[in-house]
């Protein structure tokens, strides 16, 4: 397959906006999976701050990271996304490049837990206020449960209505899959 999968474009965009020794936000740590990226990606130099409302996530995470040796490269937050601003110190703020959300439920977890639209929103406006410019931030938008449809609607019209003299908004979407499968909304800020 030439066009690359989901997951696959997700990290190709953060690849492209996040460089060794920069900070970056895994705004949904899930199974840890994009943490050890990040955290990768970000090199021994580089901080990721990651955020999450369930501890078996956090604990997930931590594990995976230590089976990486890349947990001193981490600070976890058991707290939801929208207190990004609160809790990423602020000499940190206008340097970060990248963050990513994996939005619905913990792969494994409780699918009563869900992300919502309002946090997830208040989220992406803290993170737009403190990234550096051409800083990326990618939405993984899961969508086949009956919140996460409520989730997409209300993402989709946050981001229709964003300035475009701020962000360019990217939806990528394989549009004949069954099943709504995922899709990414990609929003880079704009220099200023």
């Amino acid at each position: 397959m030439i066009l690359e999968r989901i997951l696959p474009f997700a990290k190709s965009l953060l690849k492209k906006a996040v460089t060794p020794g920069d900070t970056v936000v895994d705004a949904t740590l899930g199974n840890g999976y994009d943490t050890v990226f990040l955290a990768e990606l970000v090199g021994e130099h580089g901080k990721v701050y990651g955020f999450d409302v369930q501890q078996e996530a956090i604990d997930a995470t931590i594990e995976r990271l230590n089976q990486h040796n890349l947990r001193n490269r981490v600070t976890i937050f058991h707290n939801g996304h929208e207190k990004v601003i609160d809790r990423i110190p602020v000499s940190e703020h206008g340097s970060i490049t990248g963050a990513i959300f994996n939005l619905g439920y913990l792969p494994g977890g409780d699918k009563t837990i869900v992300t919502h639209s309002e946090t997830t929103i208040a989220a992406i406006e803290q993170l737009l206020a403190i990234m550096a410019p051409e800083g990326m931030i990618v939405l993984v938008i899961y969508h086949g449960h009956e919140q996460g449809a409520i989730e997409r609607d209300a993402l989709m019209q946050y981001c229709l209505k964003l300035d475009q003299k701020t962000a360019h908004v990217l939806q990528y979407q394989f549009i004949n899959q069954q099943n709504n499968p995922p899709f990414i909304i990609a929003i880079e800020k704009k220099l200023n």
